[in-house]
């Protein structure tokens, strides 16, 4: 959603069908690739884990399925597009690879056994991490496919820098209060999140609230720039004043499933309130 909420507010024809539905089912595999090791002899750390234990053949299965979904979705464009794709410019290949190899690195599927590490942890880095890849699905890869469906180099405006610059930073916010669910399990397992390392209180005065202002601060320039009406700017400040309101109610624990829902639900109210504040004002 945040990649079509993208080319909503930069103008930008929309990618192939095919290819959001690949950007949609590669971060399912991946995010659930974290519970592949779950067994009857694993603790139950909550009622996610939980499911995930009771359900380990759905769960397998539909991996198998998505996966090779995935396969023939990337396999089909790149056979339609193979021609544009190998007459890309190096750095678009850098930039994919680059993403790719942080996405390896951060559950460790290869650095773990090479090198005994990972990024996931990394400490306070992980949140950025996690927010640059996510800002980099919705920003680059898109201006990355629309090059080679189109022909057109959209990167040479300077617009889609202040936008990204906007989704990374909320997207570490995002990741940052994910953090606060697994701060006893975090704690336990001596990751310095920020959480962990400075408290609950401290991380939302500190880091949140600052954060999201730096995501707010470039998103007005993006808006001034764009010259956005009322309406339209009013729509995109919604997910950031609704962010601080999440962020706040954090200081009461909350079930997994707030969590779940309503940290994730942020991501998608952005991208609804970015392309109707598109649309509202066409």
């Amino acid at each position: 959603m945040l990649s079509i909420e993208m080319a909503f507010q930069l103008g930008l024809p929309l990618n192939e069908t095919v290819y959001y539905i690949g950007l949609f089912l590669a971060p399912v595999i991946y995010y659930t690739y974290a519970y592949k090791s779950i067994n009857d002899s694993t603790p139950i750390a909550n009622q996610r884990t939980r499911w995930f234990r009771e359900n380990k053949k759905l769960v397998h299965w539909s991996q198998v399925g998505m996966i090779l979904l995935c396969i023939g979705i990337f396999s089909f464009l790149i056979f339609k597009h193979f021609n544009e794709i190998i007459r890309l410019p190096l750095i678009y290949y850098s930039i994919g690879f680059g993403v790719l190899f942080v996405g390896i690195f951060y559950y460790g599927l290869i650095s773990k056994k090479l090198f005994g590490f990972n990024l996931r942890n990394s400490g306070w880095t992980k949140a950025f991490i996690i927010g640059f890849v996510w800002a980099c699905c919705a920003n680059i890869f898109p201006l990355i496919m629309l090059r080679i469906e189109t022909g057109q180099d959209f990167f040479q405006t300077d617009l889609w820098v202040w936008l990204f610059i906007k989704n990374w930073l909320f997207c570490t916010v995002n990741a940052i209060m994910f953090d606060i669910k697994d701060y006893p399990s975090d704690s336990n397992l001596y990751l310095r999140t920020f959480v962990v390392s400075f408290g609950l209180r401290r991380t939302i005065y500190f880091i949140i609230v600052p954060l999201l202002l730096a995501g707010l601060i470039s998103f007005c320039i993006f808006a001034l720039i764009k010259e956005f009406s009322i309406i339209q700017f009013s729509f995109n400040l919604i997910p950031f004043l609704l962010t601080l309101a999440i962020a706040f109610s954090m200081l009461r624990r909350h079930s997994i499933f707030y969590y779940l829902i309503v940290i994730d639900g942020v991501i998608l109210v952005k991208a609804l309130c970015g392309i109707l504040g598109v649309l509202l004002t066409r």
